[in-house]
């Protein structure tokens, strides 16, 4: 059953005609098939015409859409002989971080993720994609050894943010972060970031800092969720969509400002819609940025990537 966000009300009541129609066992001289084509075409309409011009907080709504497509649907569609490695070898294993070893158009990866779940069994399973510091160490172990075997990293990002309970604090959830971004850095193979969905404050940046970050076109990332900006400036969290509007977090605001490499194409309506589709399309854009990246030496990619990122906070104090 397709779940329609508010905004897309006009669209939900002419699909439920036409299901409608469709179920109609008498049309009364009705043309259920013209009928149908006609209803059709007026709701493509008004989806492009509403996906034309998102606000950023509609956008919002869109990325934490529960039926756009997870990591594990992107490791499902794109990474063949998938064989999932858990733990971090130091306290357990996170299940909010997922990553394993594949096969990319038939070359060996290492894919690294955060997985929210699809319903709420996989939800609490997966702690809604929010990390303790054993997924990010995880996470860490993951990308060395793909420094050890050189294969390249993918990471998708699909997150709130960190865990922010009292037992992460307790084992050091800050550190596990930093440490994961400073193992980014010092990856030795091309590590591609694709934020999927929600990318939120240090739970993203974790799996984020690589040679290329890419965002799905109605994706978000923010140093902070719309609703606890709100509750901070205006002690008020009715106002989410104007932080929304002030965070500057959709992907058209990020790579105006030079923050991110590249967007990628959404169907209409969003990945929701046709994750085939928006998978298909992220498939593209990675094969096209591996082939980039490759020929590049270790050190190259290294002294490349550092320099990436210290440029983006030469130009914010200009």
């Amino acid at each position: 059953m397709r779940q329609f966000l508010e905004f897309e009300k006009p669209v939900a009541e002419l699909e439920n005609k036409i299901d409608e129609l469709r179920q109609m066992t008498d049309p009364e001289g009705v043309n259920i098939e013209e009928e149908t084509a006609r209803l059709s075409d007026k709701a493509e309409k008004h989806l492009r015409t509403i996906y034309a011009k998102l606000t950023p907080w509609q956008k919002v709504q869109v990325a934490r859409h529960a039926q756009r497509p997870h990591t594990q649907d992107y490791i499902g569609r794109l990474i063949a002989d998938f064989t999932p490695l858990a733990g971090d070898r130091l306290f357990g294993d996170d299940k909010a971080i997922i990553g394993g070893i594949g096969r990319f158009d038939g070359m060996p990866v290492m894919v690294i993720g955060t997985e929210r779940g699809s319903d709420l069994e996989t939800r609490l399973q997966h702690n809604f994609g929010m990390a303790r510091p054993e997924g990010y160490r995880k996470a860490q172990r993951l990308m060395k050894m793909a420094g050890q075997f050189n294969l390249p990293i993918l990471t998708f990002i699909d997150t709130a943010g960190a865990w922010p309970g009292i037992d992460a604090e307790q084992r050091g959830q800050a550190e596990a972060i930093a440490r994961s971004i400073a193992t980014c850095f010092d990856a030795p193979v091309p590590l591609i970031a694709t934020v999927i969905g929600e990318g939120g404050s240090g739970g993203a940046v974790a799996l984020g800092a690589g040679d290329r970050v890419l965002m799905l076109e109605h994706a978000i990332y923010s140093v902070i969720s719309p609703e606890a900006c709100a509750s901070i400036l205006w002690r008020d969290p009715k106002q989410a969509s104007t932080a929304a509007e002030t965070l500057r977090l959709t992907a058209q605001d990020l790579k105006r400002l030079g923050l991110i490499d590249q967007i990628i194409p959404e169907p209409v309506g969003g990945a929701q819609r046709d994750p085939a589709a928006a998978m298909d399309a992220v498939r593209g854009v990675l094969g096209a940025m591996l082939k980039d990246l490759l020929p590049l030496a270790p050190e190259k990619l290294k002294e490349l990537r550092r320099e990436k990122f210290l440029a983006m906070g030469r130009e914010a104090l200009h």
